[in-house]
This record gives structure tokens, C-alpha cells and sequence, in this order.
């Protein structure tokens, strides 16, 4: 693999971590001050909310790049492989017609977006909270894209993380049987 790919998946892995982590303990933060304090932090609901929302479109590049999106494959999975790749690639060529889409409408959207919007605890610009949707949706269709030249190019088939974990499992029942 490319080391450009290669860092890129780091960086998704680790933006998706560090954004889930200090979100997550925001969260806590927030409780207990609730609970035990009985006082409410208000920038920490706004900032964990943006928070989450980033993390949730960097994980949707990330699962795109580990071929974890939700996907209705029985039918594909009766092709021959050969073939089911090419039927995947249609499929996934509509998928990136619709991010070029919603990335062109985003950029629009957020040259609309007037300066004056501000988060309203925050007071941070939205036009840099909303930025996430053309850079998620312009990495989601790279990962497509290089998912596609692994298949297509290089005959090297993603697996399914939902099937490996369904593999080894079978695998340690058939040790389990036999010892």
C-alpha cells in the first residue's frame, strides 16, 4: 500500500479516537457537574455535540476505506467474483456521484452561510463547524475510489470486518471441537 494511504488511515483512525475520547469525557464532565454540583456547563453540550458530529462523518470515511458500510450483498455474494466486483463498482459509482453532489451543494451552502452565524454558546463561525461535510464527503469518495482500484485493479478484495469477526469465531468453535 501507498504510504500516503497508509497515513491517511492513521490520521481517520486517530481523529475518529481523539474526537470520540474528548467528547466522551466532556460528556462525563457534564454529568457529574450536573449531579454533583448541580450546575450545568453550557459551551460543553455545544462543543460535544460539533464534537460527535465530526466524529461521525470521519467514521463514515473510515468504514468506507474498511468496507464496513451496511451493504444488502446476498445477491452479489451468488455472483462469481469477478463479476460481483464490477456489480459493487456500479453500485459504488452511484455512491460517488452523490458525494460529488452533496460535496458541490456543501461548499455552496457554506459560501451562503453569513458571517454573522455564530454557535450560540460558543460563538465560533458555523461556516467552520459545517466544514466537515465537504472534507468528509470528499474523503468518503477517495476511500470509495481507492476501495474500488484494490478490487478492480489489483484483485485484492476488502473483507467485510462483520464477516472476519464471524470467521474467527467459527475458526476458534472448530479448535474448541477438536482439542
Amino acid at each position: 500500500m501507498h504510504p500516503f494511504w497508509r497515513h491517511l488511515d492513521k490520521l481517520e483512525s486517530y481523529i475518529c479516537q481523539v474526537l470520540l475520547a474528548a467528547f466522551v469525557c466532556l460528556l462525563f464532565i457534564q454529568i457529574v457537574s450536573r449531579s454533583v454540583f448541580g450546575n450545568s456547563i453550557t459551551w460543553i453540550e455545544e462543543l460535544s455535540v460539533f464534537m460527535f458530529v465530526w466524529f461521525a462523518y470521519f467514521g463514515a470515511s473510515y468504514a468506507a476505506r474498511m468496507y464496513a458500510h451496511n451493504r444488502v450483498s446476498f445477491h452479489v455474494n451468488r455472483l462469481p467474483r469477478r463479476v460481483a466486483r464490477w456489480v459493487e463498482a456500479a453500485g459504488d459509482l452511484f455512491w460517488v456521484g452523490f458525494n460529488l453532489v452533496f460535496v458541490w451543494y456543501a461548499i455552496e451552502y457554506l459560501g451562503l452561510l453569513k458571517p454573522f452565524v455564530r454557535a450560540q454558546t460558543l460563538g465560533w463561525p458555523m461556516r467552520y463547524v459545517m466544514l466537515v461535510l465537504p472534507i468528509a464527503f470528499g474523503l468518503m469518495t477517495l476511500r470509495i475510489l481507492q476501495v474500488n482500484y484494490m478490487k478492480l485493479v489489483l484483485g485484492i478484495d476488502p473483507r467485510d470486518p462483520d464477516q472476519v469477526d464471524l470467521d474467527a469465531i467459527a475458526a476458534d468453535a472448530a479448535k474448541a471441537g477438536a482439542a
